[in-house]
């Protein structure tokens, strides 16, 4: 199955920028809702990556996380709830 592309811009506060080219179709099957853009399974895509790393980097790394790792995963775990209306273990059937 052939499939064009959907290229993103992401830009951040300090004036960086990147792209990103996903396949159409993917995006097509990851689609939970109809009116759901692609921009918004992206954005879902890449705040799950991130509280996976995080989580990660807190329960799964080596030696005892810091403070600051605790709190960082805190706030990316809230705007997780915030943005899923469920907790990342509830999601993902992994809590600690």
């Amino acid at each position: 199955m052939a499939s064009d592309e959907t290229t993103f811009t992401i830009e951040s506060d300090d004036g960086s920028s990147d792209e990103l080219s996903i396949p159409t179709d993917m995006l097509e099957l990851l689609a939970e809702e109809d009116d759901e853009s692609s921009a918004q399974i992206v954005g879902d895509l890449a705040l799950i990556s991130c509280a996976q790393r995080i989580h990660g980097a807190v329960h799964h790394g080596q030696g005892q996380a810091g403070p600051e790792l605790e709190e960082i995963e805190e706030a990316t775990l809230d705007r997780f709830e915030e943005r899923f209306g469920q907790t990342f273990g509830e999601m993902t059937g992994h809590d600690h």
